[in-house]
């Protein structure tokens, strides 16, 4: 298959390190990040004609793309917010990839950013993510996005019969990943039995199998080819893809099988490969559940297998699939919508060969997807070498 080809490249790609910003407000963590991303491209402020933004749960604007504009001192010529939960941040790449393209815009910005973690209480937050089940058949009940996902949990226990220390193996996978990472959270050694025996949050999950709550913020910065500044080896979007089956949990038409596998079919589609073309891959891991459902349904590995491909291995540095090298939002951080961009940030990173201990040796296919929901937003995007 040839891949299709794209003009627009990413120039610019910057997070902020957890707790290095601590106490920040979430404009001001848009802001961090943007200024790292700017200096990354070899851009200015005024070159950004183009601004995307994510949400923010401590700063619920009706305008938040344009309340950071105004924050930062810009005034792009196309500029709105993107909500879709975990699936923010490739739905915002995506969006960025067509303006350019499209020549509305030349140097498009997506930032995202939260200070969940300093800026909420417990149960504030805990009162925020309640309102994501459905307001008639969930709330009423008590239905927490945990055990939401416990539920997809307890289906795929049943059905494929996997173990508890393959879904500990996830988590396993992504401190060892996270322990290479100098701005990682969790960088401490973690075993499959500190997983396996920490308290229950929704069974079968338990606190280990959920991911972190954090301060931080990401960028991401989007040029056409003619435009950019850079003189590394450009990274191209090659192809993405989204997939939508549902909203709220008790709506899914499968507990196994979800818009990931729509997503990422088109996005191999339009790249012109196949799953076991991918070299690294960055997905969205707010579960130990979540990743290993996405890399049955994607094509990864066999319905029943991601689990046993965990526990060999497979899934870390110097395996079949090395997945979330940052450590994901397990280990590495998760901050609301700028959680998934972190996923694209590492992806970027691996492209370019800036790894450092974490780098995947010729690495020239990079698989990112972003989850927002009870897996319920897919996007799905193939990032490549020129």
């Amino acid at each position: 298959m040839s891949r299709k080809q794209h003009t627009a490249r990413i120039t610019g790609v910057a997070d902020t390190a957890m707790g290095e910003l601590a106490g920040s407000t979430a404009l001001g963590l848009h802001a961090e990040a943007t200024n790292a991303a700017l200096k990354d491209a070899g851009l200015e402020a005024q070159d950004i004609d183009g601004v995307l933004c994510g949400y923010s749960m401590t700063v619920p604007h009706l305008m938040l793309s344009s309340v950071f504009s105004e924050y930062y001192g810009i005034s792009p010529s196309f500029n709105t917010a993107i909500q879709a939960g975990g699936a923010t941040a490739c739905i915002m790449l995506a969006n960025a990839v067509a303006l350019v393209e499209s020549g509305a815009c030349r140097h498009v910005l997506c930032v995202t950013g939260d200070n969940r973690l300093t800026g909420m209480t417990r149960d504030g937050a805990v009162a925020a993510l309640a309102t994501v089940g459905h307001p008639e058949f969930e709330q009423p009940y008590g239905m927490s996005v945990p055990a939401s996902y416990a539920l997809v949990a307890q289906a795929y226990l049943h059905r494929f019969g996997i173990t508890r220390d393959e879904l500990s193996a996830i988590a396993v996978s992504a401190r060892k990943h996270a322990a290479l990472h100098p701005k990682a959270t969790k960088r401490d050694p973690l075993t499959l039995a500190d997983v396996s025996e920490s308290r229950v949050i929704a069974s079968p999950l338990r606190l280990l199998d959920c991911c972190l709550i954090s301060d931080g913020g990401a960028a991401v910065i989007v040029s056409a080819a003619d435009a950019a500044r850079d003189t590394r080896n450009p990274v191209r979007v090659l192809g993405s893809g989204q997939g939508h089956t549902h909203e709220h949990i008790m709506a899914a038409p499968s507990l196994t099988d979800f818009g990931c596998k729509a997503s990422s079919a088109m996005a191999f589609s339009q790249a012109g490969v196949i799953a076991q073309d991918i070299d690294v891959a960055e997905i969205y891991d707010s579960f130990t559940i979540t990743l290993l459902a996405e890399l049955e349904s994607i094509g990864f590995f066999e319905k029943g297998e991601a689990g046993k491909a965990a526990l060999a291995g497979d899934i870390s540095l110097g395996g079949r699939l090395p997945t979330n090298t940052h450590g994901g939002l397990m280990s590495y951080g998760h901050s609301g919508a700028a959680g998934g961009a972190f996923h694209i940030v590492e992806a970027v990173h691996q492209m370019r060969g800036e790894a450092d201990a974490r780098q995947v040796p010729g690495a020239q296919l990079s698989f990112v997807h972003g989850d927002g929901g009870i897996l319920s937003a897919h996007c799905s995007l193939v990032l490549g070498k020129e």
